[in-house]
């Protein structure tokens, strides 16, 4: 059990059933009366924004959360399926729960699954993926158009600016974090 005075950026906390993280705090102290926490919260299953007060007495769960780390085995429609490594049971995450880390993830890969009372919220990525483009129009010498980036595309269909030198068939390392180039990869 928390109390109000537990609260601090990215505290996890249970409200009215949901799983909330704390994306901001602030303390105020009015003359009078109770101390006041003025919080914006995260909800960690849909993603909409909660702005509550608290006062000193109040008190809520912990968010009963769990990370596993598991393998990406393969894509089924809008469903992805993970295999927990210590187990071997096979679990079903919907697109909508992993959101971007889509155009990143590769058949067995490693990843950290969270879960919310034991069904999937979220995956967190390793910080970073190496992965072949392929496809990269290639860089004309001498042009002068003032860019010093090119467009391709990576094996899972994600699409990122990379330098000119980046040919097709190369493997490149990128961030998952921001989406960006980091370096080629020697393969």
């Amino acid at each position: 059990m928390y109390t109000a005075a537990d609260l601090r950026k990215g505290l996890k906390l249970e409200i009215d059933g949901y799983p909330y993280i704390v994306t901001e705090f602030q303390f105020a102290k009015p003359g009078k009366g109770q101390a006041l926490y003025r919080t914006k919260m995260r909800n960690m299953v849909n993603g909409n924004m909660l702005e509550r007060t608290f006062r000193s007495n109040d008190k809520f769960e912990k968010a009963d959360l769990e990370e596993r780390p598991m393998q990406y085995l393969y894509s089924q429609g809008d469903d992805f399926i993970f295999m927990d490594t210590q187990n071997y049971e096979q679990m079903t995450i919907a697109r909508d729960h992993l959101g971007e880390n889509t155009s990143y993830m590769t058949d067995n890969m490693e990843v950290q699954v969270l879960l919310f009372r034991g069904a999937p919220i979220g995956v967190t990525l390793p910080i970073t993926v190496t992965l072949r483009v392929i496809k990269a129009d290639p860089w004309a010498k001498g042009d002068t158009s003032g860019s010093d980036s090119k467009p391709v595309t990576v094996e899972t269909g994600y699409e990122l600016q990379v330098p000119p030198f980046v040919d097709e068939g190369e493997l490149i390392q990128i961030d998952t974090r921001t989406g960006e180039y980091m370096t080629r990869v020697k393969g």
